[in-house]
């Protein structure tokens, strides 16, 4: 039986700024890579939609397909599998005699159980974990992880303080020795969208997964587009492709690495010098960093209804609101956009996401955990620490001092969508309608109705809550938990 050594590939599907596949190049033992399409990921939540949807698991079906593509050009074969971690990695075993697997830490229990019942099935092989998906690994940090302050403003000022870590190789290994695989061994092929239980979907994918892709996307917005040069003026952009550097999805599946990112600013401010723009893509980069650190501290505990705060605060059950919410039907121009773009392309916006949470949290009064789930199935940028952490801060649960942060969708509209080009292109029913009334539709009289064409209640949504009550009633049930947890 030959012997081999294995890089297991999760969350980090590029070759580039990848230590276990360094370490596995220098090992003298022929190199098989491993991507296991684990199906506990795609099955249905109890709130009745999958756990990870048609669009992310597109973005992740071409990631591999690309990182395949990779490998194979330095001389490694990626096995592809369908199923349990556990059983594939047993199969592999009786074929080859595993010496070593290299992999990348993940720290979500989910992850750490299927490692460790991979682990169990391989008890003689050695297993060697480095740290690889942000910027500054832990323990380069002026602090250790218990000690991580409260609010990201105070991390960023001891960061700051203290001297930033310096950053480690980003380089791709020159060759490697690849395992020759049997005939009787396929290397496996990618599943579809159908084999993983999902539908089809109806329109190209947004973004294009793959590592290749995440570097075309890199090149042109610091250097041909130069981007940089604005984002911190159009980084609240909701339409246009180039108002935000759109790297998340890339970032968040490990198609590229957050160290190539901070190398490419850096070499834009040598060229153009620095900016206050190239600064805001680094603090951005810098917020991964530390919602990592915050479920690396708090564990299981970003999961709960009652956050990292311990806030007792009463969510409610409402099974129509909820739909409501998910299909974008709410009344809420700004709130229904989002949703809807959300559902037909798993993406929007950061400005558009914290307006959608905040609806959902301090308006309908839902438990923030299933907004945050369906956030989980549908954006192709999921992040575990990203996305929990941010539905933590804005369902008031989280790292934020402030005690009732709401945002007014109207008002918010108004201020970051002027002239309603976001809304018109996701809420095609209120096309005719201009400033004011496309933010906010619920004040048109029935002059303005049959003047614009939009009927509420049958052209377009009635308003699903009253604004200021529903949020004035939030503000009263918060204020009242906190009390009681005094």
């Amino acid at each position: 039986m030959e012997s081999c050594v294995i890089v297991w590939f999760r969350n980090d599907l590029r070759v580039h700024d990848h230590r276990p596949l360094l370490r596995a190049s220098a090992q003298g033992l022929p190199v098989l890579a491993v991507y296991v399409f684990d199906q506990t990921l795609y099955r249905k939540l109890p709130y009745g939609f999958p756990k990870t949807g048609r669009h992310r698991a597109q973005f992740i079906r071409e990631s591999v397909a690309d990182l395949r593509r990779n490998l194979i050009q330095l001389g490694v074969p990626l096995l592809v599998r369908h199923g349990a971690p556990e059983e594939v990695f047993t199969s592999i075993s009786k074929s080859f005699n595993i010496q070593q697997v290299f992999l990348h830490e993940e720290i979500g229990s989910e992850e750490i159980s299927v490692e460790r019942e991979v682990r169990e099935r391989l008890p003689h092989t050695t297993f060697t974990v480095d740290h690889g998906h942000n910027l500054y690994p832990p323990k380069d940090l002026p602090f250790n992880t218990s000690e991580l302050p409260d609010t990201f403003s105070q991390f960023r000022k001891v960061l700051e303080k203290s001297g930033v870590p310096g950053l480690t190789e980003i380089s791709i290994p020159a060759s490697v020795r690849g395992v020759t695989l049997p005939s009787d061994f396929p290397e496996g092929e990618i599943p579809t969208l159908r084999e993983l239980g999902l539908g089809e979907l109806d329109r190209p994918p947004r973004y294009p997964g793959g590592s290749s892709k995440a570097k075309e996307r890199l090149l042109h917005y610091i250097f041909n587009a130069d981007r940089l040069r604005v984002y911190k003026k159009t980084r609240n952009g909701m339409l246009r492709e180039d108002d935000s550097s759109k790297f998340s999805p890339y970032l968040a599946n490990g198609c590229l690495s957050p160290k190539v990112v901070l190398d490419q600013i850096r070499t834009y401010e040598k060229k153009y010098g620095k900016n206050e723009s190239t600064y805001m893509l680094y603090f951005e980069l810098l917020w991964r960093d530390y919602f990592h650190l915050v479920h690396r501290k708090y564990g299981d505990q970003i999961f709960h209804a009652a956050g990292i705060k311990k806030a007792r605060i009463p969510w409610h059950d409402d099974q129509e609101l909820l739909v409501r919410w998910m299909d974008g039907t709410t009344g809420y121009p700004l709130v229904d956009a989002a949703m809807r773009e959300l559902k037909k392309t798993g993406f929007m916006s950061n400005r558009a996401r914290q307006n959608a949470a905040s609806f959902f949290t301090k308006n309908l009064g839902l438990d923030w955990r299933i907004g945050a789930a369906w956030f989980e199935s549908q954006l192709v940028d999921y992040d575990v620490a990203s996305n929990y952490g941010n539905w933590l801060y804005i369902a008031g649960v989280g790292n934020d001092a402030v005690p009732f942060r709401a945002f007014n969708v109207e008002k918010q509209s108004l201020d970051y969508d002027s002239d309603g080009s976001y809304l018109h292109h996701w809420v095609p029913e209120l096309r005719e309608l201009s400033a004011p009334w496309i933010h906010q539709p619920r004040e048109m009289g029935m002059i303005e109705q049959e003047q614009y064409g939009v009927i509420l209640g049958e052209d377009y949504p009635l308003p699903v809550v009253d604004l200021y009550e529903s949020m004035k009633k939030r503000k009263q049930e918060f204020a009242q938990a906190q009390k009681n947890s005094r």
